[in-house]
C-alpha cells in the first residue's frame, strides 16, 4: 500500500471522498439504532452450560442414535450383514493363491 507521501493529488481527493462516504454511512447506521459495534459478530459473553444439562442432552442424543440403529436393519430389508459360505471363501482363497504363484513365477522367485 502506498504511503501518503507517494499519493497523487487525485488519489488523495478520492481517498477523502471515500472517507466521507464511510463517515456518512456510519452516521446513518447510528441513526437507525444498529450501531457499528453490534455488527462486528460479537454475541456478548459466552454462556456456560451446567454438567447436568450437558448430561441430559448427551443422554437424549444417545437415545436417538440407539433408536436409529434399532430401526436401521428393518429399513434395509432386515438382512443385516451378509456372510460368505465356507466353500465360497475357500474358492476365493485358492484362486488368489494361484494368482500369486503365477505372479511370483513370472517375476522369477
Amino acid at each position: 500500500m502506498n504511503s501518503l507521501g507517494n499519493l497523487t493529488v487525485l488519489q488523495l481527493q478520492r481517498a477523502l471522498e471515500i472517507k466521507q462516504q464511510i463517515d456518512s454511512l456510519e452516521r446513518e447506521l447510528a441513526r437507525l439504532g444498529a450501531g457499528a459495534e453490534n455488527l462486528s459478530g460479537s454475541r456478548g459473553p459466552r454462556r456456560r452450560m451446567s454438567a447436568a444439562a450437558r448430561g441430559r442432552i448427551a443422554a437424549a442424543q444417545r437415545a436417538r442414535w440407539a433408536k436409529q440403529r434399532k430401526a436401521k436393519p428393518a429399513a434395509s430389508g432386515g438382512a443385516g450383514k451378509r456372510k460368505m459360505s465356507a466353500s465360497a471363501r475357500a474358492r476365493i482363497g485358492a484362486a488368489q493363491r494361484r494368482r500369486w504363484a503365477a505372479f511370483k513365477a513370472a517375476k522369477g522367485n
